[in-house]
């Protein structure tokens, strides 16, 4: 039987994706008042706090690619296969980049001619919060944003739900769509204009794992889109 046919059903799929986003997000909970000190019910808000943002990010991520992978054994597809962990060619990594500069140019230029500030306020609050806490807090800042955030991220949506929603040919673009669709609205820190560009970028991320069959592709150029936020932040915050 074809591999597609063993995948999960497509609403199984948004649920078990649901069940491992907030279980992470429910264990990364638990950390934060561990590390505070604080009950859930007295906890601060924390949204613009980069050590806080990255206790959630190592805690969260880890948990939520471990369900996944127990929820990807699935009969005659392993783990690996079904969440689409397949090394790109070298070509494939060539022209993921140049599609990805080229996005991150145009997405500067229209945010600059739309006379907006090209980094937020929520970049520059966690990468200053993190630097005032210490260079061992902002170096871990920039591994969870660069390199954990784009693993957790990239195995849910264009690992687990591209998987499990994408079962013709005639699927395709509709599951490009909705996977970038909901990985931009998971992103409740910015407002509609950066959650516009975040949904432009997962439309060319969910395009390069159809088009290559490798989520590691994804989140290598979901990295790179995320390292040269970083690099705007410092130099925003060192202007």
């Amino acid at each position: 039987m074809p591999a597609e046919q063993q995948a999960w059903g497509r609403w199984a799929t948004l649920g078990l994706g649901l069940v491992a986003l907030l279980g992470g997000q429910a264990a990364a909970l638990v950390a934060l008042t561990w590390w505070y000190g604080e009950s859930i019910a007295h906890m601060p808000d924390f949204s613009g706090d980069g050590v806080a943002v990255a206790i959630v990010i190592f805690v969260s991520t880890p948990v939520q690619v471990l369900l996944l992978w127990l929820m990807a054994q699935r009969p005659g597809i392993g783990a690996a296969d079904y969440l689409a962990l397949k090394r790109p060619s070298r070509s494939e990594v060539l022209f993921g980049v140049a599609a990805t500069v080229a996005l991150i140019v145009l997405g500067n230029a229209v945010s600059w001619l739309s006379g907006r500030f090209i980094v937020t306020s929520f970049q520059l609050d966690i990468y200053r919060t993190a630097a005032a806490a210490g260079l061992l807090p902002l170096l871990l800042l920039w591994l969870a944003v660069v390199v954990a955030t784009p693993i957790g991220e990239e195995t849910l949506f264009r690992g687990f739900l591209f998987r499990g929603w994408l079962r013709a040919p005639r699927d395709t673009w509709p599951v490009i769509v909705l996977t970038a669709f909901l990985w931009s609205i998971v992103h409740v820190q910015y407002d509609w204009f950066v959650i516009a560009q975040v949904f432009c970028f997962g439309v060319l991320l969910g395009w390069l794992r159809w088009a290559s069959g490798s989520a590691i592709l994804t989140m290598l150029m979901h990295g790179l889109i995320n390292a040269e936020g970083m690099l705007e932040t410092l130099i925003a915050l060192h202007h």
